[in-house]
């Protein structure tokens, strides 16, 4: 018993040491441990970034959102109505709205870039080409939605509305048509002047829409049309927005070769 008393009390000066060293360096450990914690949380939070803007920058991303986002806005309309009618407009609304999303990506892709230059926004601009083709997708099924109500459920439509709805999907499935680098030498200056043309008109079609809806005597359609008009608005205003430089001037810079308002990918490739 004295020995193992002795050993004990032998010991206790390394006790007391141990922990008089550890409450005078503990802050090494606290300091280094927050350190650890950041590093893993930059690398964390730049591998997200990477991965966000990998999946962005995917051919395939813009189709199968324009795809999905169709599909869902019918499921939604066909759950959401009453009766055949009631469901058959929603679908129709509905779809619309789905694609409008696609539509402003491929709208503003290059104000983005030039605004708040970044991979995302890179990324937006290189994939441009294949976010017009997943609106053309969404609109597609819009067409179907608004087909069937228009001609089993709704038929009093103005020809006005016809024409111009019409004539945006004629110019829709030329742009659609013409998205290649083939058709872009085939059809030279007129490409570019096409696409431009287009973008715009389909933007008008939009917008005139809303419009038409804040102006009616319907207060959730004036809800809607204000809100949904705003963002159209706010979308041209910001593709139009120049950009300022460090000299002081004030104007709007296409990208290098870029005559369209596209991207300008290898080699030569202006991406719409």
């Amino acid at each position: 018993m004295k020995n193992d008393g002795a050993s004990v009390e032998t010991g206790a000066p390394f006790v007391y040491a141990g922990e008089k060293w550890g409450r005078k360096y503990a802050w090494l450990w606290d300091v280094g441990h927050r350190r650890a914690d950041t590093c893993v949380h930059l690398c964390l939070a730049h591998r997200s970034r990477l991965n966000l803007t990998g999946w962005l920058d995917r051919r395939g991303t813009p189709l199968w959102l324009g795809l999905a986002a169709g599909m869902l806005a019918v499921a939604a309309g066909l759950l959401a109505g009453g009766d055949a009618a009631e469901r058959a407009g929603l679908a129709a609304r509905w779809t619309a709205r789905a694609g409008l999303p696609l539509f402003l990506v491929a709208f503003l892709a290059s104000a983005l870039v030039r605004r708040w230059p970044s991979a995302a926004t890179r990324a937006l601009l290189h994939r441009r080409r294949q976010w017009g083709l997943g609106f053309a997708l969404a609109h597609t099924i819009h067409l179907v939605a608004l087909g069937i109500n228009v001609i089993v459920y709704a038929p009093g439509r103005t020809w006005q509305s016809l024409v111009g709805g019409g004539l945006a999907y004629v110019i829709l499935y030329l742009m659609a048509l013409t998205s290649t680098n083939g058709w872009q030498r085939r059809l030279g200056k007129w490409w570019g002047r096409l696409h431009r043309f287009g973008i715009h008109y389909i933007w008008f079609i939009f917008t005139a829409s809303y419009a038409g809806r804040a102006l009616g005597a319907d207060p959730g359609k004036q809800v809607v049309g204000v809100a949904f008009g705003s963002v159209m608005v706010a979308a041209l205003a910001l593709r139009l927005w120049p950009v300022r430089h460090a000299e002081g001037s004030a104007r709007d810079v296409d990208l290098p070769g870029d005559r369209t308002g596209g991207a300008v990918g290898p080699p030569g490739e202006v991406l719409k």
